[in-house]
């Protein structure tokens, strides 16, 4: 006999069922047809290439993060987000572009000036916007003028700016400049509410990477080593910028009065203030900019001065595939960024055994000499780090040389696979150090009974369903959390052990730079855990030299999309560039509550990132800065 309650039921699932088909019709069939018009826009179009004028401006206008390498994003999944106006996620610029670009225009005899337009430039650690300035100050060097024009110019975008010969500003504009903070999100009392408990596991006064589960505020032991490497990295910020634009670092307003006062006296006009300030060299506006241009690159149709856009140049100068001269001796590149977890990664995470075959394939290329592994990294899994440390071991012993070159973060995890390397070079502002390990489990069985559940059993032994999860749900009991920690405590002296006899350092030694402390580059370098402080160019001229090479060719050992993935992203760049995927605008009301819910996001992304099989980890939450 049928339950009548059952037909309604059936009836909304069935209902359900259809919108859900006839939905994912609609997104195949959208996806199809931008395919489809892609296609007939290449065949029909011709040859649409961008043309230089004689004389222009290369607008160096970066949108997104600046970058090692592009996180990998499924390019179907994407193309049915953008297709649907949904937002793209964080948009990545490769430091290594722009750094290429910059290096082209500067030979280019067309290019007569460079305008900075960094309104859409996300964040970028001072290491990478070093490396943009330094290509800056050459093509200054050339005879060339460099011109920055915003209406907003925040820390990192004023960094760029300040290697400009102008800085030009918008009336209505303003300048930021804030100084570096540490502020994680911490769940101590969230978890209580949950009923959820927290288990932690860890060696290091200063490991306060599970503080955020502990406590609902920072120890003191975090605040005194993050306020020491924040302080250097700012001082290293006011004392570059300052002289370049040519004033003392005492002109940086550091509180609420010494800022009031200046505005007071700018009669609270934002520009004013920073024109006051030497901050900016002119107040103008959009269109006197332009005119200033034309003076000297010419007007084009559009009655605006001669230029070329970063992509557009970068689309002429960058071939899309890099050749590779079977002829010569390479020094290979591997590019280590972001968590490190366990098993396979695409590119934006690390992973242990991913970047392990990286190394490998590296190893059995006859004419790869030497490598650099390029690493930006708070570290992960310590299992999926040994597994690459391994890797590493094993082209010193087949008489390739490893280079380590840190970027903006190579901390935790990101030490531990740079210690076998045969060198380490260090930025002056790399994060860096934060050797230390901790394991972390979160246990439900006091939200179970609110919910009226219970889990129970037996066992032939105590260690019955240990490696199935059973802690989740009935707890650890004083035995267990005993074994956990000498787990931890033993993975710490494998740590210090491991740097010591890579660093030719005792482990006292080490223990006493380690305990989970965080250093800069500059610091490291005093402290013995690098051994040189200088660019990735730097680095890769001493793995030539280690492997004696006088001439060479760098080549980037990296996973490669298959041929559907590259043919999707190749067609959805198409799509963009022909404006035919909806854009979007974010309202300042939207980015800070972006900002909130980013963190959240990345928070628990990290927590289900952590999949090390032995549950240790060497990682540094306090390694982000603010």
């Amino acid at each position: 006999m049928t339950d009548k309650k059952s037909g309604p039921i059936r009836r909304l699932f069935s209902t359900l069922s259809r919108i859900y088909r006839g939905f994912r019709s609609i997104i195949l069939n959208l996806l199809f047809i931008v395919i489809v018009a892609v296609l007939a826009v290449s065949i029909f179009s011709g040859d649409d290439k961008v043309e230089v004028p004689p004389t222009a401006a290369l607008i160096l206008n970066l949108t997104g993060d600046l970058v090692e390498e592009k996180r990998w994003a499924d390019p179907i999944a994407t193309a049915i987000n953008e297709s649907l106006g949904g937002q793209e996620e964080s948009p990545e610029v490769l430091v290594s572009d722009v750094v290429n670009v910059v290096k082209k225009a500067t030979k280019d005899n067309r290019i007569q000036a460079m305008v900075l337009d960094l309104s859409m430039l996300g964040g970028g650690s001072l290491d990478k916007m070093k490396l943009i300035g330094s290509a800056i100050e050459d093509f200054k060097a050339a005879g060339k003028k460099v011109f920055a024009f915003g209406g907003y110019y925040g820390q990192g975008q004023y960094f760029l700016a300040s290697y400009a010969d102008e800085i030009h500003l918008s009336p209505m504009g303003a300048v930021i400049l804030e100084g570096y903070g540490s502020y994680p999100m911490y769940y101590k009392n969230a978890l209580e509410k949950l009923k959820i408990n927290t288990h932690v596991f860890r060696v290091g006064t200063y490991k306060s990477a599970v503080e955020p589960f502990l406590r609902n505020d920072m120890s003191d032991a975090a605040k005194e080593a993050n306020i020491a490497w924040l302080t250097e990295l700012w001082n290293n910020y006011k004392s570059q910028v300052a002289a370049r634009r040519g004033f003392d670092v005492t002109n940086f307003d550091e509180t609420y009065a010494a800022l009031l006062e200046k505005l007071q006296a700018a009669e609270g006009d934002l520009s004013q203030y920073a024109l006051n300030a030497g901050l900016v060299d002119h107040i103008n506006t959009k269109e006197a900019f332009r005119r200033n241009l034309v003076a000297i690159v010419g007007e084009n149709d559009e009655h605006t001065y001669n230029h070329v856009t970063f992509d557009d140049y970068a689309d002429l100068v960058i071939p899309a595939q890099q050749f590779d001269n079977p002829l010569t001796d390479k020094v290979g590149v591997v590019v280590a960024r972001g968590v490190i977890v366990d098993g396979q990664a695409k590119a934006g995470s690390i992973g242990g055994d991913s970047t392990a075959a990286l190394l490998r394939q590296a190893r059995h290329d006859d004419k790869i000499k030497a490598v650099v592994l390029r690493i930006d990294s708070p570290g992960g899994s310590a299992y999926a780090s040994e597994v690459i440390a391994q890797e590493i071991r094993l082209l010193r012993e087949a008489g390739k040389p490893v280079i380590a070159s840190m970027g903006s973060v190579a901390a935790s995890g990101g030490y531990w696979i740079a210690a076998p390397t045969n060198e380490i070079w260090a930025a002056p502002t790399t994060i860096t150090g934060s050797i230390g390990i901790f394991g972390l489990l979160h246990t439900a069985e006091n939200v179970l009974p609110t919910l009226g559940l219970n889990v129970d059993g037996v066992g032939t032994t105590e260690l019955a369903g240990m490696s199935g999860g059973l802690p989740l749900f009935k707890g650890l009991d004083d035995k267990a959390k005993d074994l956990f920690q000498l787990l931890i405590e033993r993975g710490y002296t494998e740590f210090l052990t491991m740097v010591g006899e890579n660093r030719n350092m005792s482990v006292t030694d080490v223990d006493k730079v380690a305990q989970g402390r965080v250093w800069t580059g500059s610091k490291a370098l005093e402290l013995g855990l690098v051994d040189k402080l200088g660019t990735f160019d730097d680095a890769v001229k001493a793995a030539a030299e280690k492997a004696g090479l006088s001439q060479y060719d760098v080549k980037v050992v990296k996973q490669s999309l298959t041929p559907s993935e590259q043919m999707i992203k190749e067609l959805l760049g198409e799509a963009k560039a022909q404006g035919w995927l909806p854009q979007t605008h974010v309202s300042p009301e939207q980015k800070l509550l972006g900002k909130f819910t980013q963190q959240l996001k990345q928070d628990f992304v990290l927590l289900n990132q952590f999949n090390d099989p032995n549950g240790v980890y060497s990682y540094c939450v306090g390694c982000s800065i603010n």
